[in-house]
């Protein structure tokens, strides 16, 4: 089987209809924010304080429109159907969905939220063969977006401040104003903080431009920063995440808004098929199961190959922290496997292995002679801590574990961003521009006043951001490091990079001509960036 035929398959042939209200992760995240009732630096316009409370918000207006994830959010008729998995590569948790079993149907609304109309009717249905296996509900229960109101921001606040303290910046420029307070806060001048800060916070706005939305969740981070509350406060934003349901339609919507979710799986699933395409038995080790979804469409192509099914077994480790993000334990990524091994006919085999990602051992993984092994590390080695946490470098030493299991292919997608051992001030820039492409990218397709864009930004995103920004040590699990510097740790552990798929590749570039012109997919060193204008975001290699 090659990667035409991963990429070419048709599932609606097979009997499957679909729902698109809910999502996977990742994945993107991987970390949320849930209905946060404590309060955030005391302020009434933190998008954390005890007014952002889901349970008791106002609404923006009286005349906006209510939606649901089934809904076609951008208010444009869909050009394209573009749903893969519903995952996040940007928080750590990734919600599952358990599949019912026997006689189960899949559900697609055939929501899309993408506005171009470049997609030819030939990649479309490309697009809809590689995604349509993987958007269904469990148990056969539509997931829809609880209704939440969100409070009301100022129509219009003041932007006009004046020069700050030595700050040096543009009057009217929130991003300097923003870099200002973190320049202060880095060199401990706390009145110049905390008059910045103030005028910043009266400059964002969860309903305004990208930079002010992004600003307001680093405004906060910068604070938990001063007060050394950051862990304190990630640690309670763990723990009051959304309910499950919820969970999965606002994940849902980021997958279907942006290309990345899509991008990482799109290249490793690529990656897997191909260097596994003559091999009878395969053992998939996935260092981020969530649902398991991400292996739907690969055993779907595997199981119509001319010569017959391979047999499949795959371990899957899942933080145990983080059973709520999918609702139930690795029990029901075991059945939801079994649903879709009786549906294709292809022996598949699950083995679940509840632990942090440093923790894992050889004898967990349970590797057999005569099984071609794939390792699947998506957007979840950079919570590893490396050298520069622990001296016994657990980051490099996982590599290397797995290099002695002589795996036939090594497939890594990561944030392309230089977060890990950045001083502070240089990591705060970091995070600006990253998240601020990532918000940029997001703004071109969901209304600013749109609830479900908050909820995606505040969901999803945030929380990432406040660990980056406020935590240090052991407790700042978000360290991101660039391609660089993951080929370095590759090729020190033993690896050498295989070769990506000019095909996938190909499929990619259509895709994104599905959302915006403004996404840009490189290949750089045997990687593939995938990027927003000038700014390359996630990376996706392969190895061997």
């Amino acid at each position: 089987m090659d990667s035409r035929q991963l990429f070419g398959i048709g599932v609606t042939s097979a009997g499957i209809s679909f729902t698109s209200s809910h999502p996977t992760v990742s994945s993107i995240p991987t970390r949320l924010l849930g209905s946060l009732k404590f309060d955030f630096g005391n302020s009434p316009n933190s998008p954390f304080s005890s007014h952002f409370d889901s349970d008791t918000l106002t609404a923006l207006s009286d005349g906006q429109e209510q939606h649901s994830s089934t809904e076609n959010l951008s208010g444009v008729s869909p050009s394209c159907n573009s749903s893969l998995e519903s995952s996040s590569y940007f928080y750590r948790p990734r919600p599952s969905l358990d599949c019912h079993q026997d006689s189960q149907e899949l559900h697609s609304g055939g929501a899309c939220f993408i506005q171009d109309a470049n997609c030819s009717p030939n990649i479309k249905h490309v697009l809809l063969d590689i995604e349509t296996a993987l958007m269904g509900p469990d148990d056969g229960e539509e997931v829809t977006t609880r209704e939440i109101s969100i409070p009301e921001t100022p129509v219009q606040r003041s932007r006009s401040w004046s020069q700050e303290p030595q700050g040096g910046f543009a009057q009217g420029n929130l991003k300097e104003l923003l870099t200002a307070c973190a320049k202060a806060l880095s060199d401990n001048r706390m009145d110049d903080f905390d008059k910045l800060t103030e005028k910043a916070r009266d400059a964002v706005s969860i309903t305004g431009e990208p930079i002010q939305r992004l600003g307001a969740y680093m405004v906060e981070g910068l604070v938990a920063r001063k007060e050394a509350s950051g862990t304190n406060i990630y640690h309670a934003l763990k723990c009051r995440e959304p309910e499950g349901k919820d969970l999965l339609s606002y994940m849902h919507i980021l997958y279907e808004i942006c290309p990345y979710l899509k991008f990482g799986y799109m290249a490793a699933n690529g990656a897997i098929a191909d260097a596994c395409k003559n091999e009878d038995r395969i053992h998939i080790i996935d260092f981020q199961i969530a649902m398991g979804t991400q292996w739907m469409t690969l055993l779907q192509a595997l199981a119509a190959r001319p010569g017959g099914a391979p047999h499949v077994r795959i371990t899957g480790i899942d933080d145990p922290v983080y059973k709520y993000a999918r609702g139930d334990g690795l029990e029901a990524v075991g059945r939801r496997l079994a649903a879709i091994s009786a549906k294709f006919n292809i022996p598949v085999e699950f083995h679940g292995v509840p632990e942090f990602a440093p923790d894992i051992t050889r004898d967990m993984l349970n590797v057999r002679p005569g099984e071609a092994l794939a390792v699947n590390f998506p957007l979840q080695l950079h919570h590893t801590p490396d050298e520069s946490v622990d001296v016994n470098n657990p980051r490099d030493e996982l590599l290397r574990m797995i290099k002695s299991l002589s795996p036939k292919v090594v497939t890594l997608v990561e944030q392309e961003s230089n977060t890990n051992t950045t001083p502070f001030f240089h990591r705060f820039v970091e995070t600006l521009e990253y998240y601020l492409a990532m918000f940029e990218s997001i703004d071109v397709t969901l209304p600013r006043n749109s609830k479900e864009r908050i909820n995606v930004e505040q969901h999803c995103l945030a929380r990432d951001i406040v660990n980056i920004i406020a935590c240090e040590g052991k407790e700042r699990v978000e360290r991101h490091e660039l391609f660089g510097k993951w080929k370095s740790r590759l090729t020190m552990a033993g690896f050498r990079q295989y070769p990506l798929s000019t095909y996938v590749n190909s499929v990619i570039k259509s895709l994104l001509r599905c959302y915006s012109e403004h996404y840009n997919l490189v290949e750089k060193d045997g990687a593939m960036l995938l990027g927003w204008k000038n700014r390359n975001l996630i990376s996706a290699s392969a190895w061997q």
